[in-house]
């Protein structure tokens, strides 16, 4: 499968810079010299692969007499909140009515501590630059307003043993995140349940499952894979979601089982 293509943003701002840097009959090689950098880096730029950045801007700017043209483009190198394969399916997340979730890998972005979400977003590969970081971050910690809106969401969550068993962050952060999934299964609408090694051969074994009801009452599944997410409204692929969730939740453990099964793995440590 081919590399995602790059942002528009980056390729237009690339495409400018080199646009003022002709029209300027400034070289690639006397840019990359007075802004310390690379030719390859200022060709990387230029071609939309690289992000710029402020300071290259800044020296284009003044470099090629753009007159603060080309530092403006800054605002529209801000970045997404989001990976853009997963925006379209938060849009629905933020006005759903009710939402069940099943993870076989990871805990699930709306019960991750801050700790967790860093160390995740730290592990992502290719290298996330320090701004896209914080960004999805704090865009990541500001979903988690869904568990505490009023009127409540309706949330089931059902977490694969193994999601239980990585150390994410280091003990304490771990120890952390453990005690955060006994908090937010307290809430009375929210639902946490463990599903055990000992379950065995399950429908859960296949991958994770996100449905959602929308304001409309209409229900929506999230198919996710490594690079690839698609939110699907088509009944016969959201009638067989809801049926394996189904499954997946009569193989959990009990939510006071499983809030027993998460504590004495935070007093182990």
């Amino acid at each position: 499968m081919s590399n995602p293509e790059p942002p528009m943003a980056w390729r237009y701002c690339g495409n400018q810079i080199k646009r003022w840097r002709e029209r300027a009959g400034v070289t690639r090689e006397a840019l990359a010299e007075e802004a310390s950098c690379s030719y390859e880096y200022v060709k990387s730029m230029e071609a939309g692969r690289r992000k710029p950045t402020l300071h290259l801007l800044q020296v284009a700017d003044g470099l090629c007499g753009a007159g603060g043209l080309l530092i403006a483009a800054r605002e529209f190198l801000v970045p997404e909140k989001f990976p853009a394969r997963s925006q379209e399916y938060f849009q629905y997340e933020d006005e759903a009515l009710s939402l069940w979730s099943y993870e076989p890998l990871l805990i699930p972005g709306l019960l991750q501590t801050e700790a967790t979400a860093r160390a995740l977003l730290m592990a992502h590969r290719p290298p996330l630059d320090d701004e896209t970081m914080e960004a999805r971050i704090q865009a990541r910690l500001g979903r988690q307003g869904l568990l505490t809106r009023k009127p409540p969401v309706e949330c089931s969550f059902v977490l694969y043993e193994a999601v239980l068993r990585c150390p994410l962050g280091g003990s304490a952060a771990y120890k952390e995140q453990l005690l955060h999934l006994l908090e937010v299964g307290s809430l009375r609408h929210v639902s946490v349940q463990v599903l055990p090694f000992s379950a065995g051969a399950n429908p859960g074994l296949n991958g994770p499952i996100v449905l959602l009801e929308t304001k409309e009452h209409a229900r929506l599944a999230l198919l996710e894979g490594q690079s690839l997410s698609r939110l699907t409204a088509d009944l016969n692929e959201v009638g067989t979601a809801m049926q394996r969730h189904g499954m997946i939740r009569m193989e959990a453990l009990g939510t006071e089982e499983s809030a027993r099964f998460i504590q004495r793995m935070a007093d182990e440590l």
